[in-house]
């Protein structure tokens, strides 16, 4: 049962609103309406007007062939918003700026907005090519390998509810994932390797390697990743130092 630190409310309707979304963002998967009404000990009418609500501003998404519900994009939203404050990008740069003096490849920290990444630290490597992925800069996230981890981290509804269609999917070289089948794959794949790799899909030459930064529920709440020029390097051991990186940044997350 999920404790009721709010039953002093003068805002019934806010304090409801906040438990279900609180409530959604602790399971693993969508969940049906009747669930969160026994759960929260909220009548089930009180439930669905605050869920039609929610759902009409993006912030749950209702799964109607399974009757479930679950976090929208706008949920997503809030978290990448608290993702990109200080305290993330405070506690980020000193493990990045260590991974990428180790490697010798640039590397960066980046969060989700929307179907977007948005990078929150940059640290560029002596005499390495010039990047795009600045302080600031956005990048369609299904291109680049910080996106790719995250999303492949994402519950499988939420990816559907950003990208519902082909043209939800931009390109910048003419490579990468055209369709929402052709993402599936992809993330299938991210999950199956435990990394996300990008190959000239964000700039021509140019290769990257990312791994995601999950919080104490596990959700994505950023991303590490390395980026070098094409050429003889193996992706394996970048990748293993990524995954280290995000796990270290994890860990002071969780502090």
């Amino acid at each position: 049962m999920i404790p009721d630190i709010a039953a002093a409310s003068r805002v019934p309707a806010a304090d409801g609103t906040l438990r279900i979304l609180r409530y959604l963002a602790g399971r693993p998967a969508p969940v049906a309406a009747s669930a969160i009404a026994r759960e929260l000990e909220l009548p089930r009418s009180t439930v669905y007007h605050l869920l039609s609500t929610l759902s009409a501003h993006g912030f749950v998404l209702h799964l109607r062939e399974e009757r479930r519900w679950g976090l929208g994009t706008s949920a997503f939203e809030l978290a990448s918003g608290y993702a990109r404050q200080q305290p993330l990008a405070r506690l980020g740069r000193p493990l990045i700026a260590a991974l990428s003096d180790r490697i010798g490849e640039s590397a960066h920290l980046a969060v989700m907005s929307g179907g977007d990444v948005l990078y929150i630290v940059e640290e560029r490597a002596p005499r390495r090519p010039a990047l795009v992925t600045e302080v600031g800069v956005r990048l369609p996230a299904h291109l680049t390998a910080s996106g790719r981890a995250m999303l492949a981290a994402l519950p499988r509804e939420q990816v559907r509810a950003l990208y519902p269609s082909a043209s939800t999917f931009p390109d910048r070289t003419g490579r990468g994932p055209r369709t929402p089948a052709e993402l599936r794959e992809l993330l299938r794949e991210v999950r199956a390797r435990g990394f996300a790799v990008e190959d000239s899909e964000v700039a021509d030459g140019l290769r990257s390697v990312g791994a995601p930064v999950r919080d104490h529920s596990g959700w994505p709440v950023a991303a590490v990743a390395l980026t070098w020029a094409g050429g003889d390097v193996q992706e394996r051991p970048l990748a293993e130092a990524v995954k280290e990186t995000a796990a270290a940044l994890e860990s002071r997350l969780m502090r």
